[in-house]
């Protein structure tokens, strides 16, 4: 029988990584719920009105992940053959298994950006045009905020341009929302404003919101339809849901201008990690709660000091031998920011 793993005191590894607080828990508890199939769980369904208000949506529907939400968009969006313009290092073209290729049947036309976002000319370089040998242009995806950007912001103006560019080709655009919140709480530009810009987005209930799953897809009336159909299909129905669609009630109410403790650590993390000789890392950068740094110029990989920090009960990801990502939420305060800075100093002195 395996061992008990045993958690890490300090788990930068990512937002997906916080837990529900009592009093979130204490709101699942009360919940009422029914049969969310048949529309009679009455908290989720206040859920998804939240979430449209919220984003400024016609309809929302509850789903298990935001990767389904992702795909249950590319699925509803394009026919098969058709091509979705994104950014390379994207969540739907590297860590959703190819679902892209699977379930809508699309090709994806990797765009190299800068910190995970396009411009509109680059995005006008990558349609296709009319010929009957090259596939349709069909969506424009964005990631808000772009996690392998270091979580950062779209800007507005850029957004309203990408449009712009779908309207004119008789394109869609779609928004991966994981980080959404973050972006909103950072900028001080409004979830509707950036709802705005796009066909069809998604808040994720799991990251920095802190609730233990879910996710909620918004756009037309019309796209849920369809929407519900591959939710459906893909087993992403659920019964009393309505358990965990209070989680997301409570955090949506409590749980994002605290956010803006995050962004603080993580700012807080780069800079003390700047001062580590080897260390590179770009302090202005950080908009939200990711930090992306290298340590190519160490004396260590990236795996030999995760490695060495989770002895210490401190847990970072890697990107890759050189570069690691810490992730600050509600799980992590100040006082674990400064003692990581400080443990990862020692390791890579050698102290």
């Amino acid at each position: 029988m395996a061992g008990k793993i045993e958690q890490p005191r300090i788990d930068l590894f990512s937002d997906t990584k916080s837990r529900p607080r009592e009093a979130m828990l204490q709101a699942m508890m009360r919940a009422e719920t029914g049969d969310e199939q048949a529309g009679e769980d009455t908290t989720t369904l206040a859920l998804c009105e939240k979430v449209c208000e919220l984003l400024g949506k016609e309809a929302a529907l509850f789903l298990p992940s935001g990767t389904m939400c992702n795909q249950i968009a590319l699925a509803v969006h394009c026919r098969p053959g058709d091509e979705i313009i994104a950014e390379r290092t994207s969540h739907i073209i590297n860590f959703e298994t190819g679902g892209a290729a699977v379930l809508a049947r699309a090709m994806i036309h990797p765009i190299d950006g800068e910190r995970g976002q396009f411009t509109v000319d680059q995005a006008r370089r990558a349609l296709r045009p009319e010929m009957r040998h090259m596939p349709n242009s069909r969506m424009i995806a964005v990631e808000q905020t772009a996690n392998m950007g270091g979580g950062g912001v779209w800007p507005l103006e850029m957004l309203h341009g990408l449009s712009a560019l779908t309207l004119e080709n008789g394109m869609v655009m779609h928004m991966d929302g994981a980080r959404l919140i973050n972006a909103v709480v950072a900028s001080g530009i409004s979830a509707k404003d950036y709802g705005a810009a796009v066909d069809t987005l998604w808040i994720d209930l799991s990251k920095g919101l802190g609730c233990p799953v879910g996710a909620v897809l918004a756009g037309s009336e019309e796209f849920i339809a369809e929407a519900w159909k591959w939710k459906q299909r893909l087993g992403g129905a659920m019964r009393q849901s309505g358990i965990l669609a209070a989680a997301g009630i409570y955090a949506l109410e409590n749980n994002v201008l605290r956010m803006a403790e995050d962004h603080a650590n993580a700012k807080l993390f780069a800079k003390s990690i700047s001062n580590i000789s080897g260390v590179s890392v770009d302090v202005s950068s950080v908009e939200t709660n990711i930090v992306i740094f290298s340590v190519e110029n160490t004396e260590l990989s990236a795996p030999q000091i995760a490695e060495q920090l989770l002895t210490y009960g401190i847990r970072v990801g890697m990107i890759n031998a050189d570069q690691i990502r810490a992730v600050t939420h509600l799980d992590v305060d100040r006082a674990g920011v400064e003692e990581a800075a400080y443990t990862m100093s020692r390791i890579v002195q050698n102290i």
